[in-house]
């Protein structure tokens, strides 16, 4: 099996280089991804609020890493959706159902946030 010719770097480099590759995919997520823009959002005014609020520290954690898990998962589903859109755009149902499950684990993480949120915020 052939290794991709964009592996090899080692050490601080490859460190580095990792970082650089995460700084290029947040800024091509904000800038192509409206989803991910609305989401940011959204954890721009739910994460300093979460550690405003008198609550114990790992509640605030727990609310905090909620919404930050939906970035996560809206970026794996924009990564799938990148994907599958460069391999072809024609109508496939397996790619629909790629997509599809995509945007079921952001509803997921989402749901998730409300869970978490009204839990602590309602007991």
């Amino acid at each position: 099996m052939q290794e991709s010719p964009f592996k090899g770097k080692k050490g601080l480099q490859r460190v580095w280089n990792a970082l650089l590759y995460s700084l290029d995919g947040l800024r091509a997520a904000l800038r192509y991804e409206d989803a991910f823009r609305q989401e940011t959002l959204l954890a721009i005014a739910m994460v300093p609020l979460a550690l405003y609020l008198r609550h114990a520290p790992v509640e605030r954690a727990l609310m905090i890493a909620s919404v930050l898990l939906v970035l996560v998962v809206e970026l794996l589903n924009s990564a799938v959706e990148a994907a599958v859109d460069r391999i072809s755009f024609e109508h496939h149902h397996l790619i629909k159902r790629a997509k599809d499950m995509g945007s079921a684990a952001v509803l997921i993480a989402l749901l998730n946030v409300l869970a978490v949120w009204g839990v602590i915020l309602l007991c």
